[in-house]
Formats: structure tokens, C-alpha cells, sequence
């Protein structure tokens, strides 16, 4: 047998983050010699991996790059199975190192292929599934390139990038608060005017039969019922919509008996009000559309408005689980 030395135990170690038993076992098992170690200890994570294929991958670590420019950015999962794993430190480490693969390349299954260190990432992750003892994968990747890129992590469960127009002088602030609000706030598509009219018809109507649903419980319960709004977004609000909005507003002041004087001062809340209620799916899943979460009295596009000649191009969000 073989005399194995602390030295090249934790030179294995090294090299592949596996425990200073399996490390040492797989020196005895290989007679000293590294590599056929290395052979031994990947051949474990096949097996531990074949037994977790059916395993659930829920947890992991959500992480966020942009290249040195700021014009190309990613956001990956890597999956495990608990939480404690996913917090571990050399785990975390792990997706970071792989991030920075997925840097450079465009899919996922270019970044499975890609190479770590002398093995494919899709290898290294079934030599990690060995040595961690948890099913590990690529959960999620996304990629974002623009003239200037900007992203945001939170606790390493939510990444999210976010794609401008342009480089201004403020484009460092302005990308943290926006990508900020990408996690933040799930938005799913960019504007309103993105909504396939047919969606927002479906929607409208699930929408307003689920507040007269609660609407029924709560007059049952003498409780204040829920607004029923007409609409939910601002694609539906025409001209038309808004003129008669705005006719029922100053006939609601004339009932009351506002003097007519004061009503320019009063029409622009009510109006204001009535946009807000008649939009709530914007408000829920288009970005630009949504309250800042900075500022609640302007919307995104306002914000990013504030900051000069600079649009959002475009944004991705993953998360853990």
C-alpha cells in the first residue's frame, strides 16, 4: 500500500473541495498516483449524482455578473437541495466561479459544455454532487448586453440585470436602483405596451370576478366591499375612457356642490386616482410602469426619465427556488 502524505492529501483537497477522508481514500484507492485520485473521486459524484437524479433542487445560490464594460451581463441558480448548502461558503464560491464562465458564453447548454479548470462545468458539477453530497445543476441562466449593463443580488436568492440605451453620468445609481427594483418588484415585461390585448381582456375579467367573489363574503360580513375596477391597464384607458372618466368626476364635484372655480384644482387627483385603480396589472408586471420603490410618487419611467437621454432596453431576473 501506498504511503500517503498529509501534503498530498490536502493538495487533493485543493483541487477538488472534497473532505480530507474522501481525499486520503481516494490516494489509498489510486496508490498515490493524483490523477487516477481524481478519476476516483469523480467517479463517486457519478454515482451519488445517479442516485439524486429524481432529487429536488429547490435551493441554491442566485448570482449576478457584468463584464469589465458594463455591456454584458448574466445571472445563473445554482441548484442544490437544502438551504445549508446554499449558504455554505465554498458553495457560494462555486457559483460565483461559474458566473464567470457564463460570462462568456450565450446558453446554458454552451455554459454546461464550457470548461472548468480542465473538465466541463457539467462535469464539475457532478464531481461537486459528489464531494457536497447534494444534487447540483444549473437552475436558471439569463443574459442581458446593452450599452451599459447594471445588476443587483439579494442574499444570493434573487439576481437581476438590467440593460440601458446609453452610458450617462449617473448610469452607476440609476443601474443599481433600477435592477434594485427588478428584484424587488417581479416585473415580467417592460411597458404596457407589451400586453397582448387578448391577455389583458382575459385578465380583466378573471380580475373582477375575483373582487366580487371577495365582495360577496364581505358584505356578508358587513365589511367594507373592494373597488371593482373597469379596467386594468393603461392600454385599455382610450381617449374616450378618459373623457367620460373625467366627465363622472366633474359631475360627482357638481353633485357634491364644489364651486366650479376649485375644480381644476381637484380634477387632476381624481384623475389621477382613477388611472391608478384601472392599471393595477401594469402596476403589478411592467417595470417602467410601476411605482419606485424609492420614490411611490413616480413610476420607473419617470425615475429613469430624470436621469437624462437614457432608456431601459431590456431586463432579466432568476431566483432561488
Amino acid at each position: 500500500m501506498a504511503k500517503i502524505s498529509a501534503a498530498e492529501v490536502n493538495k487533493l483537497r485543493k483541487a477538488t473541495g472534497a473532505g480530507m477522508m474522501d481525499c486520503k481514500n481516494a490516494l489509498v484507492e489510486a496508490e498515490g498516483d493524483f490523477d487516477k485520485a481524481i478519476a476516483v473521486l469523480r467517479k463517486k459524484g457519478q454515482k451519488v449524482a445517479a442516485k439524486r437524479a429524481d432529487r429536488d433542487s429547490s435551493e441554491g445560490a442566485a448570482i449576478a455578473k457584468v463584464n469589465a464594460d458594463n455591456t454584458s451581463g448574466v445571472a445563473i441558480v445554482l441548484g442544490c437541495e437544502t438551504d445549508f448548502v446554499g449558504k455554505n461558503e465554498n458553495f457560494v464560491a462555486l457559483a460565483n466561479s461559474i458566473a464567470d464562465i457564463a460570462l462568456t458564453v450565450d446558453s446554458k447548454d454552451a455554459l454546461l459544455a464550457a470548461d472548468f479548470g480542465g473538465i466541463t462545468v457539467a462535469e464539475k458539477l457532478i464531481e461537486q454532487t459528489g464531494v457536497i453530497g447534494e444534487k447540483l445543476e444549473i437552475n436558471a441562466f439569463e443574459k442581458v448586453e446593452a450599452p451599459y449593463v447594471s445588476s443587483y443580488v439579494h442574499i444570493n436568492k434573487i439576481a437581476a440585470l438590467v440593460g440601458f440605451s446609453a452610458k450617462v453620468d449617473t448610469a452607476e445609481e440609476l443601474g443599481k436602483d433600477v435592477a434594485m427594483q427588478v428584484a424587488s418588484m417581479g416585473a415580467t415585461t417592460l411597458s404596457y405596451k407589451d400586453f397582448d390585448p387578448a391577455y389583458v381582456t382575459s385578465e380583466t375579467e378573471a380580475r373582477i370576478a375575483a373582487i366580487e367573489k371577495d365582495n360577496e363574503e364581505l358584505g356578508r360580513l358587513g365589511k367594507t366591499l373592494k373597488n371593482v375596477p373597469q379596467y386594468i391597464s393603461m392600454g385599455q384607458l382610450s381617449d374616450a375612457v378618459l373623457e367620460k372618466a373625467e366627465a363622472d368626476a366633474k359631475a360627482e364635484l357638481a353633485a357634491e356642490g364644489k364651486p366650479e372655480k376649485i375644480w381644476d384644482k381637484i380634477l387632476p387627483g381624481k384623475m389621477e386616482r382613477f388611472i391608478s385603480d384601472n392599471t393595477t396589472l401594469d402596476q403589478e408586471q411592467c417595470l417602467l410602469d410601476q411605482n419606485f420603490i424609492k420614490n411611490e410618487k413616480i413610476n420607473v419611467a419617470t425615475y429613469v426619465e430624470s436621469h437624462g437621454a437614457v432608456e431601459v432596453t431590456g431586463f432579466k431576473r432568476v431566483t432561488v427556488g
